[in-house]
């Protein structure tokens, strides 16, 4: 990995894709802090109640199955997925925020990062002075993602349903960073991800990422806008 130059990382993805590696190899290289967003999704559940906060509930309240995955339609999951990764949006950017107070380099990596919160804390870094750079996971292929699962979780059964939910939120991801103007990395092949995924840290960022004003990095977002995925999709304020 060439010379660091970025303060923070935002690393996104999928379930499954190998956001947590790549980051571990990143903060090895560079000494950078890991923070684990899925970290910060638990506390803020823990310290809310499906009636508090339903959108940050979907999956645990009290008429969600065991394993939404295996019983709810693949579509049904998917949008209830972005919605609670967009609720979860002022979370991740308050991590942004105060990651932005420390003078230690830190790779913030998660499934529910969104590119519309990435593209504002890229922004947000501009705007402070502060070099914030943003790169999304993709693996589209749900085979794949479920022999990931089965490699990574050998008790945990069929990861069939959950695969394939996760390859359609890749895909919807990886649309929407490009539409935000970030960049995606395909996972495959393996053996050239490490050097893909430094050239796309390394890049200058773009001027400004598409939809995303310089100086209001904490603009209201535009109206939702359908996508070819048929859920809900946010240009990023």
């Amino acid at each position: 990995m060439p010379k660091r130059t970025w303060e923070l990382v935002l690393l996104g993805g999928a379930s499954g894709v190998g956001k947590s590696a790549a980051a571990a190899r990143i903060a090895g290289a560079t000494g950078a802090f890991i923070v684990e967003f899925d970290d910060v999704v638990a506390a803020v559940q823990e310290l809310t109640t499906a009636e508090q906060h339903p959108a940050l509930h979907h999956f645990d309240g009290p008429t969600a199955p065991e394993r939404p995955e295996d019983t709810w339609p693949p579509e049904r999951v998917l949008e209830l997925q972005i919605a609670t990764a967009e609720a979860l949006e002022p979370a991740a950017l308050g991590v942004v925020r105060n990651r932005l107070t420390v003078p230690v380099p830190a790779v913030i990596e998660g499934d529910y990062l969104t590119p519309a919160v990435c593209a504002r804390a890229v922004a947000l870094g501009r705007a402070t002075g502060r070099d914030v750079r943003a790169v999304f996971l993709h693996e589209g292929d749900a085979e794949r993602i479920a022999a990931n699962y089965a490699a990574r979780e050998p008790a945990g059964g069929d990861r069939t349903g959950r695969a394939e939910v996760g390859a359609r939120y890749s895909h919807w991801l990886a649309d929407e960073a490009r539409r935000n103007g970030l960049p995606v990395v395909d996972c495959r092949p393996w053996n050239t991800l490490a050097d893909r995924l430094d050239a796309a840290l390394d890049a200058a960022p773009d001027a400004a990422p598409s939809g995303t004003p310089h100086a209001a990095p904490d603009a209201a977002p535009d109206a939702a806008a359908a996508d070819g995925t048929g859920v809900p999709s946010r240009r990023a304020p």
